[in-house]
């Protein structure tokens, strides 16, 4: 079940802002969260098995060391060392962690865990080819494999929690930031990639209301053929629906409602019977029909068509020639690119910022900043950007936005800093995350390692022969 805990694990590092340029401290706070699950799985199982570890009065079994090397080696992922001292080792750090966050009262928003479940669950799914596979896989109905994921995110926001407590508010002086920098090897020294902060414009093309009207005729024309019995819902889907869920038969997984799109949630939480389908409903993904496959508590599992109202070229033309003037007219001084985009862009996520795009990637190092490596950009803005000069507006060009709707639009290179070797100079803000990130880990370690002392802890003799990342474990 490791596969939960990578994308768990991914998450918490964001929130922490763990950046990929701190790749060993990360690394060990990382699989400090992938290998909770295991003890849940294992704690379940009444057969008697071999004990390797004892933490305080919890037990380590080896079977729970066997799983999570068995699910790294299938995740690719990468263990230095022996696994059969590191696995055990974090297994017994994790304990130390929850152990605390049961002294210190630690709470978490069942909100946010909820929410939390929705998304990995649906991921995992995702990964599995559909509920019935991963349910087939692991031996598990999906409300259990939904409990196990439920425990593994509160374990590791317990950790997290007891984390921040611990760390508090890291504050570090210039000085030492710079003494932090001089001190690593330049061999050593993060290669920071091209990145570029870019601004956009774009204008929604008008979509003429007969265009509106053949998609609901479509899906008018879906629906009485499923109610007839002609067609099969999942058959239509396939065929036609125009969403991502098409190849699964427009099945999506069993869902929240915090997951789905508002109007969509409000219809398809009022569905109870599986043979009947729902009114056209509009998103501002395109229009649906939505069916129920089953409910479950607060969760639930449909399917839905999804069609998109198709934009005539003549209206995409419009918005072009319309665009190429207020391009021209930024570039030759009567209005700023600012004031365009706070007036005339439609695109409300960067409209009231200027027109300044924001990276929202919770993978990237530069999340919730203006600064995107390339490969972060969408695409079509990519292409241009790759041919312009910083302070360059491009001329209007199509692009399909976030929500895959076809969008005219035209972008500024606010600026471009070509990768290179960390220096004090560009990356400042990088390099202070670094020297934080090794300050949290400094404290965490000194805890760790007091922790450690005055905790009982028994090893097997066949598992002692390690170089373990802490002392203090064999006494």
């Amino acid at each position: 079940m490791f596969g939960y805990y990578l994308n768990i694990v991914t998450f918490t590092i964001i929130i922490l802002n763990i950046k990929r340029t701190m790749k060993f401290s990360a690394k060990i706070f990382i699989l400090f969260l992938a290998i909770i699950g295991f003890q849940q799985l294992f704690s379940q199982n009444n057969i008697v098995e071999e004990i390797v570890w004892v933490v305080g009065d919890e037990a380590i079994f080896k079977s729970e060391v066997e799983e999570a090397r068995r699910e790294m080696l299938l995740n690719n992922t990468r263990i230095d060392g022996d696994p059969y001292c590191f696995i055990p080792e974090q297994i017994a750090v994790n304990k130390l962690f929850l152990h605390q966050a049961k002294l210190d009262s630690i709470e978490i928003s069942d909100t946010n865990v909820n929410r939390m479940v929705d998304y990995y669950l649906n991921e995992t799914i995702d990964r599995a080819g559909g509920a019935e596979k991963l349910e087939e896989y692991y031996g598990k109905k999906i409300r259990e494999i939904r409990e196990d994921i439920r425990t593994q995110i509160r374990e590791g926001e317990l950790i997290n929690g007891v984390q921040n407590k611990l760390i508090g508010e890291i504050t570090i002086a210039p000085s030492e930031i710079r003494k932090y920098f001089n001190a690593i090897p330049q061999d050593s020294l993060p290669f920071i990639p091209t990145t570029v902060e870019v601004q956009i414009i774009t204008l929604e093309p008008n979509i003429p209301l007969k265009e509106i009207d053949a998609v609901k005729a479509r899906l008018r024309d879906f629906t009485e053929r499923i109610n007839s019995g002609e067609s099969e819902f999942s058959t239509l889907a396939l065929l036609y629906s125009e969403d991502g869920s098409a190849a699964k038969g427009g099945e999506l997984g069993f869902m929240g409602r915090a997951t789905l799109a508002p109007e969509f949630a409000n219809v398809a939480f009022t569905l109870n019977d599986p043979t009947k389908v729902s009114n056209i409903v509009e998103t501002e993904f395109g229009y649906h029909i939505i069916q129920l496959i089953e409910r479950r508590g607060d969760q639930g599992n449909f399917r839905h068509i999804l069609l998109k109202p198709k934009v005539p070229q003549e209206e995409l033309d419009k918005a072009i020639n319309r665009l190429d003037s207020i391009q021209s007219a930024i570039v030759e001084g009567k209005i700023s690119f600012e004031e365009a985009a706070t007036f005339i862009s439609a695109d409300t996520d960067t409209r009231n910022n200027k027109g300044i795009m924001v990276n929202m990637s919770r993978e990237s190092n530069y999340a919730g900043t203006p600064r995107f490596e390339m490969d972060e950009l969408n695409q079509d803005i990519a292409l241009k950007i790759g041919e312009m000069e910083p302070g360059e507006v491009s001329k209007p060009f199509i692009m399909r936005n976030a929500k895959d709707k076809q969008v005219a639009a035209i972008v500024k290179l606010s600026s471009r800093t070509e990768g290179h070797k960390a220096n004090m100079n560009n990356d400042y803000q990088t390099i202070k995350m670094m020297a934080e990130n090794k300050k949290r880990q400094e404290i965490l370690d000194k805890w760790l390692k007091n922790k450690i002392k005055t905790t009982y802890v028994r090893i097997d003799e066949n598992w002692k022969n390690c170089e373990f990342r802490y002392e203090g474990w064999i006494r």
